[in-house]
């Protein structure tokens, strides 16, 4: 299959949508493009490939877009606070996943969502074929047989984003703490009663928080704390700006709604003293 990334601007006419390059020249004009995309990046630079996986409706390759954005040009760690999906309850505390120049780490108890992930897909996979919420229920729905839907698409479609950007971090070491676990996880067996999920997570002591701060702090930032993904992602910001060694920038990404997912929630704070430490940070607008 053809993944080469191409580059264009999403245009539409009166025969449907396509990406057009600099010379004129129309992709994907005969293939599916989600919705999605087309509701939030019409008319503007985007990257587009085929992805390996299938679309359920027509049995062609899936297309991912996303923005046509220029890359850091220094090493970076961004650490990401997603807020909580309202329509499941093991959300409830949100989520967290690290990226360490460009490859996404992302811990969590299913195995399918335990992975080191590109940008593009992390943030902007389509809701189609086994990305897209089940269509019978709107949520996740898993079979032992036949289409799976994983409920698994972009998540900045799914969610608002907390982002601390960070330069200065040893990259490569923090980079072979999270493989290594990573590593860990894929290779412990599987409980047989419970085959989906990683039988070692524990919400405080092996979760998507516990995980990333661990290995912040093997790269030698100790004052970093916290298990719950928000008062993490507070804490963590607050001291790392206090590193004067490092360059730190907190920005968000706002949901990109879609319909087939309702606006997420930020989550409390649960520590009292992360309520003075939020307060201190300067998130770009």
């Amino acid at each position: 299959m053809d993944n080469k990334t191409f580059t264009g601007i999403l245009r539409e006419d009166m025969n449907g949508h396509y990406v057009e390059q600099p010379d004129g020249t129309k992709l994907f004009s005969d293939e599916l493009i989600w919705d999605g995309y087309i509701k939030h990046w019409k008319d503007t630079a985007v990257c587009a490939r085929r992805l390996e996986q299938r679309d359920y409706q027509n049995g062609g390759p899936i297309l991912i877009m996303w923005p046509d954005e220029p890359k850091p040009k220094q090493p970076f760690v961004r650490i990401y606070y997603n807020e909580r999906l309202v329509k499941y309850w093991q959300s409830t505390f949100g989520h967290l996943a690290i990226d360490v120049n460009g490859d996404i780490f992302n811990f969590a108890e299913k195995y399918n969502e335990i992975e080191i992930i590109t940008k593009e897909e992390y943030f902007y996979r389509p809701a189609l074929g086994e990305f897209a919420p089940s269509p019978n229920t709107g949520r996740q729905e898993i079979f032992q047989e036949g289409k799976s839907y994983l409920d698994k698409f972009g998540r900045n479609f799914m969610r608002g984003i907390h982002v601390c950007h960070v330069e200065g971090i040893d990259t490569k070491k923090l980079y072979d703490i999270l493989a290594k676990k990573m590593e860990m996880i894929h290779n412990t067996p599987p409980n047989p009663r419970d085959p989906e999920n990683w039988p070692d997570f524990h919400f405080i002591k092996r979760s998507c928080t516990s995980i990333v701060r661990d290995g912040l702090r093997a790269c030698g930032y100790n004052n970093i704390k916290g298990v719950i993904p928000r008062d993490f992602f507070v804490n963590a910001a607050y001291n790392l700006k206090k590193e004067k060694e490092l360059k730190v920038k907190l920005y968000k990404m706002p949901q990109l709604l879609v319909q087939e997912s309702p606006p997420s929630k930020p989550t409390m704070l649960f520590n009292v003293s992360n309520w003075f430490k939020n307060r201190a940070l300067d998130f770009e607008k």
